[in-house]
Order: C-alpha cells, then sequence, then structure tokens
C-alpha cells in the first residue's frame, strides 16, 4: 500500500501536468515520479536517464521532455489495449468533473482505454464532456432505490462491475464519488472484487472517505495506492494513528501510518 501525500487527485493531477500552462509547475511533476522510473521497464529506465533535471528556470524547459519519456510511445506493433486500461468508479448528480478529470488523464499521459461507472444521473453529463470516455451509468444512489430492493440492485451494481474486471489494469476509486451510503456500500463491494482480482486500485476524493471510516478495505493490500489531500491526510492520521499531524516528525508519522494501514492496526 503506498500513500502519495499532497497529491489531489492521482489522475487529475496528471491532467493538468498535460496542458501547457502546468509545464510551468515540473517541480511538482518530478516529485510524483519519484517511484516510478525505478519500477519500470529498462527501454523506460533509458529514456529517463536521458533527461537532466536541473533547478530553477531550465526546470521549466526540461517539462516537455519528461512528459515524453513517461508518455508510451507509439509502436505499430501494439495493439489497442496494451498500453493501458483503467476504470474510474466516481461520479454522482453533485459531482461529474472530478470522474471526467481522472478518466481523460490516464488517456492523456498515454493509455488506451478509460470507463467510468458512474450514477445514471452523472451518465449523460460525463459523456458531454468527451466522447473519447467509455461510461457505464450503473451506479445508484439511496433515493433511487427502496429499502426492499437494496440487495438485489447491489448484487446488479457488481455484477456490472464484474463482467469487466478482469479487462482493467488498475482501478481509480472514489473521484466525484459523494458519500450516499448505499452508494458507498456498493463501492466498498467492488473494492473487494479487484481485490480478489488482484487489480491495483487508486483511492482518491470519496473513496478515501470510504476507506478511512473502513480500513479493512485496503489493509493488507499491497496494489493500493492512497492519494490524500491535506485535510483528507489529517483525517487518516486522526483514525489511525488517534493523534493530530506532526510536522516536526512528518515522515516518521507517514510511515508509521502507511505500517499501520498494511497490518491493519491502530496507533
Amino acid at each position: 500500500m503506498l500513500i502519495k501525500h499532497g497529491i489531489n487527485s492521482g489522475f487529475g493531477a496528471i491532467y493538468m501536468l498535460a496542458s501547457s500552462p502546468v509545464l510551468r509547475r515540473q517541480q511538482f511533476l518530478i516529485r510524483c515520479l519519484g517511484d516510478y522510473s525505478d519500477q519500470n521497464t529498462n527501454t523506460h529506465q533509458k529514456r529517463m536517464q536521458g533527461i537532466k533535471f536541473t533547478s530553477g528556470a531550465s526546470l521549466e524547459a526540461d517539462a516537455e521532455n519528461v512528459l515524453r519519456a513517461i508518455t508510451p510511445t507509439l509502436d505499430p506493433n501494439r495493439h489497442k489495449g496494451q498500453a493501458g486500461k483503467i476504470a474510474v468508479i466516481g461520479g454522482c448528480r453533485e459531482y461529474t468533473g472530478a470522474p471526467y478529470f481522472a478518466a481523460i488523464s490516464a488517456l492523456k499521459i498515454g493509455a488506451d482505454l478509460s470507463h467510468v461507472f458512474c450514477t445514471k444521473d452523472a451518465a449523460a453529463v460525463i459523456k458531454s464532456y468527451s466522447p473519447e470516455l467509455i461510461v457505464h451509468p450503473v451506479l445508484e444512489e439511496s433515493y433511487g432505490v427502496r429499502d426492499d430492493e437494496k440487495r438485489i440492485i447491489s448484487g446488479k451494481v457488481l455484477a456490472e462491475v464484474a463482467k469487466w474486471m478482469e479487462r482493467f489494469d488498475c482501478l481509480v476509486i472514489g473521484p466525484g464519488l459523494g458519500r450516499d451510503p448505499f452508494l458507498l456500500d456498493c463501492v466498498s463491494k467492488i473494492i473487494k472484487l479487484a481485490r480478489q482480482s488482484n487489480v491495483p486500485i487508486v483511492i482518491d476524493g470519496d473513496g478515501l472517505f470510504l476507506v478511512t471510516n473502513s480500513l479493512d478495505l485496503i489493509s493488507g493490500y499491497p496494489l493500493a495506492v492512497l492519494t490524500p489531500n491535506v485535510n483528507e491526510y489529517k483525517r487518516l492520521v486522526q483514525k489511525v494513528l488517534s493523534c493530530e499531524v506532526n510536522d516536526e516528525e512528518a515522515h516518521e508519522q507517514l510511515l508509521s501510518l502507511a505500517k499501520s494501514i498494511c497490518t491493519g492496526s491502530k496507533g
């Protein structure tokens, strides 16, 4: 389990970096790449080695080179899907932008296919943002489900996602998800299904609200990445370590938090 503290949205940050104004924020990009370059193929490592990171104004000049280095190269021998297939679980009546940015970011950085599993109210809006996204209006909120239907509807939602699960290289859980109890309960089941299938998951946004209150969903799962912002990180520390964030011992506290979440223990 990895915690990328300080990133507001894992894929949303990548989307911002793909646009020209954000080339001025290369220092942020380089920090995000810290663990990435050590775990890729020899080809990727050679491409990264050709980039010289300096300080000051020259960082901006290097930004395009960095983006090119982490973006998959076009190869006539590859077929659609080999550069990555991701799915975003999120999007409700109130929040449609976050799942869009998360899904489109993967495409902008080089992935082949991006799916969004959202509520029916959010689907038409998200579809209108871009024809590149594959949108599945399968999630439900409490207001549209009677109490006696919840078990049946929950089963249908899980079955719809399960049909696609083996195709995905990664799930992004939480952008624009909201905090509807029934919706969160369905997403909890989706996380458990992803774990059973050994699919990597990125937890962001309201997904962090969910796992903060149900740590067993991710504890002991090495393929989970958490991307909390400052407030979400504070809530994690308070919930898991039973203390406040200590800036003077930030590194040690972060390691302790990650270890506690991995083992399922509390401070």
